[in-house]
């Protein structure tokens, strides 16, 4: 029978030694007699064993000798035992060493950054109104496909880069690919331009991230829709009252902001149950920015300053029905000088205006002054988060430039003017619809302004009023539909290129209200 490696060098270990039985005789003596018994008995005490000397050298350990082929076989053995042993140990060098270096490369920024993004496909259906251009036509501020001759558009192209650099600083830069150029006509390719929003570091004090700066190009901490991500907002389109404070929402300055943990928490549970927050501009902020604009120079040597605070409140304490009901109240003020952009402006129904579809040979206001103009504001906003119902409002007040057709004796002027205006949604989220990520939120907007939108040249007045009904259906994280019948009645703002080389202006800016119904569609999805 021949043994395995194993079992030799097992047996060979087992029976390296052999004893073998010896007889051994134990011995008394007679404590009074001193005679010696091989038994114990009365006075005999125990002397000990013995054994003879040939039985105690039959007892020393036999070696086994194993034969050559034997020995060969147990040198085998040892030396795949060392190449084992040191196969286990170089593998175990090389965890350590990896481990070491993923660590290493971890701690490397460009390994921390985050890539996400969204896009939003939209149509227009006008079902009636104001739309030959320059009759005026229906134009929004909010939407530029909403015009004639308009069919799908993108409304966002956006990618978003950001990340820990290490506890204390974080970046953040979002491009959007589906920006327009001002000054150039949408007939010229003046759409889908990769534009700058946001740029910005965010400089932490501490590792919880309480208290930081933000510096760099980002949003203005006014208002709370403002604040909110358009991947995230239920509307299509941003109230106008607030909006007009900041158009396009971001400036070029720096801002402090304080969010306690615990609200950071409460925040981060309610984006988790796909409740849409505005993000965390802190419970309380503080800034300075430009004030001219999103990717605009500054025009003068003033800064603007902006305050805002919010606070998410939990109403359990207040009991049945408002168990798990999270409201959201804040207010916002700001304060700046402005230089507003100046153009040539016709007025609808002035002598000397014509409309843009002809050639204009005159234009009603000209030469306004570019002369910086005071504006402040202040703000109220409030949110109870659909749980299945919610609502939210805000509104704002306050006073800037404003273009006035009738100052400077009938030529126009721009000066400091009051305005107001906000707006109330309300919503209801169903969950579970076909798909556990499935979720319905039929809502209802109304919305009004008037004052002065600084974005468009001269800083004109408008006056908007607008009810937006529609449901937005989720139908998984990735993809989500919006539609919505919107009925509006608002000032066109737009400017018009020229139809003629004779004319001493290429642009001119012919304001005027118009209204209509339109069916709206958006298609967005996330990656």
């Amino acid at each position: 029978m021949t043994l395995s490696k194993l079992t030799l060098a097992v047996a060979t270990i087992l029976g390296a030694s052999v004893t073998t039985s010896a007889f051994a005789i134990e011995l008394y003596v007679d404590t009074k007699t001193k005679q010696i018994y091989a038994e114990p008995g009365p006075h005999r005490q125990k002397m000990g064993t013995f054994e003879r000397v040939e039985d105690a050298a039959a007892k020393a350990p036999v070696e086994a000798k194993p034969d050559e082929s034997t020995k060969a076989e147990l040198a085998e053995i040892h030396h795949d035992l060392e190449l084992k042993t040191n196969e286990l140990k170089a593998l175990e060098e090389n965890v350590i060493a990896t481990r070491e270096a993923k660590a290493k490369n971890d701690e490397k920024w460009f390994n921390k950054i985050n890539l996400r993004g969204y896009t939003q496909l939209r149509y227009n259906l006008p079902l009636s109104g104001d739309r030959i251009a320059g009759d005026p036509e229906l134009k929004s501020v909010g939407d530029g496909s909403i015009k004639d001759n308009s069919g799908f558009s993108f409304r966002r192209v956006r990618l978003v880069f950001s990340g820990d650099i290490n506890d204390y600083v974080s970046l953040y830069l979002q491009p959007d690919f589906a920006s327009s150029v001002s000054g150039v006509s949408d007939n010229t390719n003046g759409n889908n331009f990769a534009q700058l929003r946001d740029a910005y570091a965010d400089i932490a004090f501490d590792k919880a991230h309480e208290y930081r700066i933000r510096a760099g190009q980002s949003k203005v901490p006014f208002g709370w829709e403002n604040l909110q991500s358009s991947q995230n907002r239920i509307a299509l389109d941003r109230d106008d009252a607030l909006n007009s404070a900041v158009p396009s929402e971001r400036d070029l300055g720096l801002f402090a902001y304080w969010s306690p943990s615990d609200v950071q928490s409460l925040w981060k549970k309610l984006a988790a149950k796909g409740l849409k927050t505005s993000g965390d501009y802190g419970v309380a902020g503080i800034g300075v920015y430009n004030g001219q604009g999103l990717n605009r120079s500054e025009t003068n040597d003033d800064l603007y300053a902006v305050a805002h605070t919010t606070y998410p409140v939990e109403l359990n304490f207040l009991g049945y029905p408002f168990t798990g009901q999270v409201v959201e109240i804040g207010a916002d003020v700001m304060s700046g000088y402005f230089n507003p952009t100046v153009g040539n402006s016709c007025v609808f129904g002035r002598t000397g205006c014509t409309t843009a579809s002809a050639t204009p040979s005159t234009t009603q206001i000209t030469g306004l002054s570019t002369k910086r103009i005071r504006e402040d504001r202040v703000g109220l906003h409030a949110v109870l988060f659909p749980q299945p119902f919610g609502l939210q409002a805000e509104w704002n007040w306050g006073e800037g430039a404003t273009l006035d057709p009738n100052a400077n004796r009938g030529k126009g002027a721009i000066q400091s003017q009051g305005l107001s205006g906000g707006y109330v949604q309300a919503m209801y989220k169903i969950d579970n619809i076909f798909r556990a990520d499935g979720v319905l939120i039929p809502y209802a907007k109304w919305q009004t302004y008037d004052g002065a939108w600084k974005g468009a040249t001269n800083s004109p007045k408008v006056s908007v009023h607008e009810i937006e009904v529609g449901v937005e259906y989720q139908i998984m994280k990735a993809l989500e539909v919006t539609l919505a019948y919107a009925t509006m009645d608002r000032t066109n703002t737009s400017t018009t290129a020229a139809t003629s080389a004779t004319v001493a202006t290429t642009n001119s800016q012919y304001l005027g209200q118009a209204s209509g119904d339109l069916l709206r569609m958006q298609l967005q999805w996330n990656y």
